[in-house]
């Protein structure tokens, strides 16, 4: 995929004239504001669950544009909500929280910052996902909004959520009463920056991200001396056997042509060379676009671990321990096609079909809570000439980093017009102004 150099972001058509006086006119207005709060979000990265800096600056800027503001909804979660009549009511996610990752991107304002992670642990942290893009974006879009109120009628609701990294954030916010205190959505939307070129954007209709699933499973064997093996069940080989074997169900089990993915990422076993230890503990991760075969590797996982135990003479059962589960991202059709049509009238040919993604996020626990369809898309963040070249070599895999990379850093224009532009057409397909209506005094009918 290649795309050309990028002027200030104009709409594709006449077709598009409302929202492009928002966001083409609008958007330079902003742009040295966004481009400020962008940077100095990306050198003060916080983790999940500890984004107070980052809530903090989306509350004061949102109060300042005239939204109500919620805050600590979980645990720093915030929303803005901008009232403007009456109409539909759309609710737009960023996430906040950065990453345990030590940033090598080379760019001015990178992030230098350390913070405790869990365990207590001092850990380098940057936003190697491009939540910092998320976070400018919707602000930017809230404040060009609020500032064409006249052009426009409904509820636009701005959530920043905490914690995606830790796959709780969305579900914290949940629990914390979110549908008792904001009015309730008619659609969701969300977007991520992703590592193809910055000034095209994606959707997609269907599963879009992969549910995942963290299991952690302790298996036992008989300790001993090392000299004495005989005495022992061996909990080495016993890990080994069932790393092994956990390798064919994606190749055995699951129909050819279906999507999985079946990671052994940690295997912890022994503190001796002398010694044979008396367990282990493997963790790994599962990615599926589909319940049912979620489920069956699952099913597949526990059945092969326990046959395993079974077979080395394991002297106590296994114990299967599941967390940081993420949910399918599944677009409705129905808001895609309304979403992907309007992209289609603003970007031109920059609005393409976003191929599906093996990454996992938590975004859809949100709108699935709430009862409401939603879509999720995706923003191009590297250079366009450095994508093109690197695709004319094929060696995109090698040479453009990706998310979680301690290299990726988007390039802020057109990345954040791109994503800023997103937002507010998005939003738009739904809140219109009454067709020829007049909203009385100060609030003239027209396009945007």
């Amino acid at each position: 995929m290649s795309a050309p150099a990028f002027e200030p972001l104009q709409g594709a058509n006449s077709s598009s004239a409302g929202s492009n006086a928002v966001v083409s006119a609008g958007q330079r207005d902003i742009r040295a504001w966004q481009e400020d709060l962008y940077m100095d979000i990306h050198r003060h990265p916080e983790l999940g669950n500890q984004e107070v800096r980052t809530a903090s600056i989306v509350a004061k800027e949102l109060r300042s544009f005239g939204f109500e503001v919620l805050e600590n909804i979980g645990t720093t979660g915030v929303v803005g909500i901008l009232r403007n009549g009456e109409g539909p009511t759309v609710l737009v996610r960023a996430d906040m929280d950065a990453l345990p990752v030590a940033e090598e991107t080379g760019v001015d304002y990178a992030s230098k910052d350390t913070a405790p992670d869990d365990t207590g642990t001092e850990v380098p942290v940057s936003h190697a996902c491009g939540h910092d893009v998320h976070v400018a974006c919707l602000l930017g879009a809230a404040k060009l909004l609020a500032a064409k109120r006249p052009a426009w009628q409904g509820t636009f609701l701005a959530l920043f959520q905490p914690a995606e990294e830790l796959a709780d954030g969305a579900r914290t916010m949940i629990d914390d009463g979110l549908a008792r205190l904001i009015p309730q959505p008619d659609v969701a939307l969300a977007q991520h920056v992703l590592a193809f070129p910055s000034g095209t954007l994606g959707t997609r209709p269907g599963a879009v991200l992969s549910s995942a699933d963290s299991m952690r499973i302790t298996v036992f064997g008989r300790g001993s001396h090392g000299s004495m093996p005989q005495l022992a069940v061996d909990p080495v080989i016993l890990a080994s056997s069932i790393a092994l074997r956990l390798q064919t169900v994606v190749s055995r089990e699951v129909p050819p042509g279906e999507f999985a993915v079946l990671t052994i990422g940690r295997m912890t076993v022994g503190s001796k060379s002398n010694i044979i230890s008396d367990r282990a503990v493997l963790e790994l991760n599962i990615r599926t676009f589909d319940d049912g075969i979620r489920h069956l590797i699952l099913e597949a996982v526990k059945r092969i671990v326990t046959g395993e135990c079974i077979a080395a003479g394991s002297p106590q059962e296994p114990e299967f321990e599941r967390y940081d589960h993420y949910p399918l991202t599944k677009n409705d059709p129905q808001v895609t096609a309304r979403v992907a049509a309007a992209f289609t009238d603003h970007f031109g040919d920059r609005a393409i079909t976003l191929d599906r993604q093996s990454a996992s996020e938590d975004f859809s626990d949100i709108p699935n809570a709430l009862g409401v369809p939603y879509t999720y898309w995706g923003i191009g963040g590297t250079d366009p000439q450095q994508y093109a070249k690197a695709a004319a070599a094929g060696t995109v895999s090698q040479d453009i980093p990706a998310n979680h990379s301690p290299r990726f850093a988007p390039v802020i224009d057109p990345t954040l017009q791109t994503g800023t532009a997103a937002v507010v057409v998005a939003a738009l397909a739904w809140l219109k102004a009454p067709a020829g209506g007049d909203r009385g005094p100060g609030h003239p009918a027209g396009g945007l």
